[in-house]
């Protein structure tokens, strides 16, 4: 009998899905960020890392299946550092990503804006970011602190200097309407998010674009170090973190501004709060795992596109590297 296309063979270290496609990178990523693993308990942690351990070693008890072993390492893998070894921080965890940033969205769009909520969410906002990326970092080489609080800083003034511009620029524009006024301030979140995402992953990650990345051939040999596929990754890195805000920045306001005028949210105001809350959780939920999945994490190119000295040093002509998350 044929293998289950739902649960294939286990493979320690690989993924359940086909990530050569859309479909199958999407699938991966909503096991990645599943808020489930949030509140797995230590005991069952140990036991999943001892379940893997028992597959590398050769010595599993008899009677564990596939779907045992996927969900032993889809757990490990959303807890622990792959480099350090190292529980990740509840807050900073993929899984924990839309659970723990969504108020500050809700933050974000929150209507009539002063100077200082705008500077406060904005802020906290990047914080959150460059503490998931710091704590979810590639750790096989040593990144200096100066590092990250460079993209920190960088970040959080791109995003603080656009929105608050943004801003006086609405309220100087005499020919606004009031209602259009407040409409296209809970808009101006979306610049300054995505341009200050941007930011952070350029300021993060400079030092590939200086040093390089390694590209491995089909057998997964490192080939060199090529800056100029440090350049795609950087590119496709930054379009995710564009696409990303897009629907958790721009639905919300539109849904908003079509369910205020419904006859229950006019009776009662105060359910505006709670209602843009669930609006805002549904459209990061679905934004996060569809923005990650646009490209593989392992992309290919082709050594055309890469320095002469790679291309002399393989006969492969498509190599692969990994763009990071």
């Amino acid at each position: 009998m044929p293998p289950s296309t739902e649960c294939p063979p286990f493979r320690l270290g690989e993924s359940r899905f086909d990530q050569g496609s859309f479909n199958g990178r999407l699938r991966h990523f909503l096991d990645v960020i599943d808020p489930r693993t949030l509140f797995v308990s230590q005991k069952r942690l140990n036991e999943c890392m001892k379940l893997l351990d028992q597959f590398k070693n050769g010595t599993l008890p008899p009677g564990v299946t596939n779907v045992q072993l996927w969900e032993a390492q889809k757990i490990k893998q959303a807890i622990i550092h792959p480099d350090t070894g190292e529980k990740i921080p509840m807050p900073f965890r993929m899984s924990g990503f839309v659970p723990f940033g969504t108020p500050v969205v809700v933050g974000l769009l929150l209507p009539n804006q002063t100077f200082a909520s705008t500077v406060f969410w904005q802020w906290l906002n990047q914080s959150h970011n460059a503490c998931v990326n710091y704590c979810n970092r590639n750790a096989t080489k040593p990144t200096p602190m100066s590092t990250f609080f460079q993209g920190y800083l960088g970040a959080v003034s791109s995003a603080v200097t656009i929105a608050v511009g943004l801003n006086l620029l609405i309220k100087r524009a005499e020919h606004f309407s009031p209602a259009t006024r407040i409409l296209v301030q809970r808009f101006i979140p979306f610049p300054a998010v995505a341009s200050a995402n941007v930011c952070n992953v350029l300021l993060m990650r400079h030092t590939e674009l200086s040093e390089g990345i390694s590209v491995l051939d089909d057998k997964g040999s490192v080939v060199g170090t090529s800056k100029l596929a440090a350049r795609h990754a950087l590119m496709e890195t930054s379009l995710t973190r564009v696409v990303l805000p897009m629907p958790v920045l721009l639905l919300p306001p539109l849904i908003m501004a079509m369910l205020e005028r419904l006859p229950l949210l006019q009776k009662h105001p105060r359910l505006g709060l709670p209602v843009h809350s669930v609006v805002c959780l549904c459209a990061f939920g679905l934004a996060l795992p569809v923005a990650i999945s646009l490209f593989p994490q392992n992309s290919q190119i082709h050594v055309s596109q890469l320095e002469p000295e790679i291309a002399a040093a393989t006969e492969c002509k498509i190599l692969t590297y990994n763009k990071g998350l």
